[in-house]
């Protein structure tokens, strides 16, 4: 892995001293050398993958939306065109409009999204800033008035309480199929993808404030896990649950590190809860998901994690090294690791993937990772689940496809960087959150 943004100095008394872990080695130690594995080391849920490094970047005809059961045909006898996507640079396609956080008007990246003239924001996060997901938009009436939503493939007929167009019958999309938030200081985007029929990933995205005033972004980004059950409903717990935690002890002065490891238990201990409302033992099959949180203030870059969705530094000279700032709880991490396998062999083999870290009541042990860095120079976070890493794996790799501009337009970087992902495939659902890091002169960060 690329050297990061320098660490910064061992905690101080009274403070546990967290450090970046080796890659992909758990505590409970590495596999001996020459043990042969046909399972996952810890045998724990697996996302559902799929993903093959695909050949170049095949174009992809959009499904048109389902139609109603009564089976009502477009007026107009002819075929539903396809819908424009986010193009191979990530912009935005012909979509409908959608709303953002502030209420202004902009385009969003994927034309899934739901056109709402009601000013509550298109993404993971309410009006009020409080990042419960939206209310599914319905309303009264016969006429369609400026509240209600509108369809997605005709774009005039309302919107029935089944979620079916009252014109043209298509079923609409769900609310978390595309969202985004943008704050002055960061941006984030979520996409169901091409492959999948729902979107299990969810983020969090704030501005706050220290024990001192000083400012400070935190962005939380998590990954449900697909063969598990409510794996949807397990990363919207977590990442809620870590990103309150985080806001809650800025406030109380916690530093950093202590800070974010205890965000990771409250995730940890939010989606255990989900378990217990559950049909099954809490130790079968639980909701379960992946998280990774980013949080700058102070002029220190303090990230956190537990699976294998990631965070990478960009800086904005682009002469200077990216860097990837997390390890993989994975198989593939552990193998190569413990040295048993070369990178390429790990990756290419069919268990590369398995998580060996979840959040989960199902998980073995919750071992929270964090780091802390203080970069000499402004650039970019970039924390994202792995339907966007596996389509730029290294830390060049993302680097590469990051807009130059990144620093000064986090949202179109955050749809470029979705819609690179979508034209590569999309085979899993796609999360990332861009934080720009900015350095005063005097070295604290200015987000």
């Amino acid at each position: 892995m690329p050297p990061g943004p320098p660490a910064v100095p061992p905690a101080a008394p009274g403070e546990e001293d967290f450090t970046l872990p080796p890659a992909g080695v758990r505590p409970g130690g590495s596999p001996a050398a020459g043990a042969a594995f046909d399972q996952p080391p810890h045998g724990g849920p697996q996302p559902e993958r799929g993903y093959e490094q695909p050949q170049g970047r095949p174009p992809y005809a959009q499904q048109h939306p389902e139609q109603h059961p009564s089976g009502q045909q477009h007026p107009s006898g002819q075929p539903h065109p396809e819908q424009p996507g986010p193009s191979a640079t990530g912009e935005p396609g012909a979509g409908p409009e959608t709303l953002s956080p502030d209420g202004a008007d902009e385009r969003s990246a994927d034309p899934r999204a739901m056109l709402d003239d009601s000013p509550h924001p298109a993404a993971g996060g309410s009006a009020d800033g409080e990042g419960a997901p939206l209310p599914d938009p319905s309303g009264e009436g016969d006429t369609l008035s400026a509240a209600m939503p509108r369809c997605v493939a005709c774009g005039t007929g309302a919107v029935d309480a089944d979620g079916y167009c009252e014109h043209c019958g298509h079923k609409q999309p769900r609310e978390r199929d595309h969202m985004e938030r943008e704050l002055p200081s960061a941006a984030a985007a979520s996409d169901r993808g091409l492959r999948h029929h729902r979107n299990e990933d969810f983020f969090e995205l704030h501005e706050a404030a220290t024990s001192k005033g000083s400012p400070a972004t935190i962005a939380v980004v998590c990954d449900g896990v697909s063969s598990a059950t409510r794996p949807d409903d397990a990363s919207a717990a977590a990442a809620r649950a870590a990103s309150a935690s985080l806001r809650e002890a800025l406030l109380k002065g916690t530093a950093s590190q202590q800070a974010m490891h205890s965000a990771l238990l409250a995730a940890a201990e939010a989606v255990n809860s989900l378990a217990a409302e559950g049909p099954n033992e809490p130790s079968k099959n639980a909701p379960a998901c992946t998280i990774v949180s980013s949080l700058t203030a102070d002029g220190i870059l303090t990230i956190g994690w537990i699976g294998d969705s990631r965070a990478y530094w960009v800086p904005e000279d682009r002469a200077a090294p990216p860097a990837r700032l997390t390890e993989d709880d994975s198989w593939a991490a552990q193998m190569v690791a413990a040295g048993l396998m070369s990178e390429d062999e790990a990756y290419a083999d069919a268990r590369a993937h398995a998580i060996t870290g979840w959040l989960g009541a199902d998980a073995y042990e919750i071992d929270p990772h964090t780091a802390s860095f203080k970069p000499d120079g402004p650039g970019v976070v970039i924390v994202c689940t792995d339907g966007l890493w596996n389509y730029a794996e290294s830390a060049e790799q993302m680097a590469a496809v990051l807009p130059a501009d990144a620093g000064r337009r986090p949202l179109q970087s955050a749809q470029r960087l979705v819609g690179y992902a979508l034209d590569g495939g999309g085979h899993d659902n796609v999360t990332v959150a861009v934080v720009p890091f900015r350095v005063t002169a005097g070295g604290q960060d200015a987000s």
